[in-house]
């Protein structure tokens, strides 16, 4: 074969195969220029919301991650005493408010423990009485109440003025609570002389407004363990307690035995949770409950 022809194939040979598809390999063949992909957007096009900085859609709040189980409990069980604690609270002003309510409304009204009605116009309300007034001074001098039942009970709640001592009408009786810290230490049942004093001051009243009167003396504690190992239950030291007032009662006042006579509840029955201090200082109390009965009234029964 003549030279030229031999070189003329082989490089139509080598033009077919630089021009295949699918040879990257080949030798003479240039790589392709690769431009890198920007993210970056252009200048003038605002940028994508996937690549701005993530913004918190709530504040911040306490967490309670980093506190262990117990110390968790211990926030839960304060919470709790402390809802307690209002609640109990709450329950103790309402008492007052319905107890003060009754003792206005007796007061207010024109007609109240016989007396005669106020001139003034038709449905012109009845001021509120004024400490030291002369209205004030008639409610204060008026005669014990002559008649007895649940009317003549209200009437004379109305009446009572014992300051600091909560008294209020429980269906058919009148209660006037005694905090058992200020008659008695801790545990004991004897009487301190501040005590006397207070217990003085509620007999005249009792005595002025509720002559002859039965009054049931009924002690009561809280939950708590007793103090002092002398007393072989609850009911033992809220009987002794009751025994004491008794006593002074017959011997230092007006009153006589024949219109008294004794309960020691112990724990049974307290007016509100003893789930906080609060409570159970309420609970640890003294109740006179007045009758409507009366000792001289030709049937000397003591109401059950």
């Amino acid at each position: 074969m003549p030279i030229p022809q031999f070189a003329t194939r082989v490089c139509v040979l080598l033009l077919a195969l630089s021009a295949a598809p699918g040879c990257s390999n080949l030798p003479f063949k240039r790589p392709a220029t690769v431009t890198p992909v920007s993210l970056v957007p252009p200048p003038g096009v605002a940028t994508p919301a996937a690549m701005l900085p993530q913004v918190s859609s709530s504040p911040s709040l306490p967490s309670y991650a980093d506190l262990d189980g117990r110390q968790l409990q211990t926030t839960l069980a304060r919470s709790r005493d402390e809802t307690q604690l209002l609640q109990d609270e709450i329950t103790v002003l309402r008492e007052q408010l319905a107890s003060t309510s009754n003792q206005l409304a007796v007061v207010r009204s024109p007609t109240a423990a016989g007396a005669t009605p106020m001139s003034g116009q038709p449905g012109q309300p009845i001021a509120p009485l004024q400490p030291g007034g002369p209205a004030a001074s008639f409610v204060a001098g008026m005669p014990p109440l002559s008649a007895s039942g649940p009317a003549s009970l209200k009437q004379g709640l109305a009446q009572l003025a014992v300051p600091g001592v909560e008294s209020r009408f429980d269906g058919n009786v009148v209660r006037i609570e005694l905090q058992a810290d200020r008659l008695f230490d801790r545990g004991s049942a004897s009487l301190l002389p501040g005590g006397a004093a207070l217990l003085t001051q509620v007999a005249g009243e009792i005595d002025r407004v509720f002559p002859k009167h039965f009054v049931g003396i009924e002690g009561h504690v809280d939950t708590e363990p007793l103090e002092q190992a002398s007393w072989g239950s609850p009911h033992q030291l809220t009987s002794a307690r009751a025994a004491t007032v008794f006593d002074f009662f017959t011997t230092r006042t007006s009153l006589r035995q024949g219109q008294l006579f004794l309960v020691g509840h112990g724990a049974n029955h307290p007016v509100v949770s003893n789930a906080t201090a609060a409570g159970r200082n309420r609970n640890r109390r003294m109740e006179l409950v007045i009758y409507q009965e009366r000792s001289g009234d030709g049937a000397d029964k003591v109401p059950q």
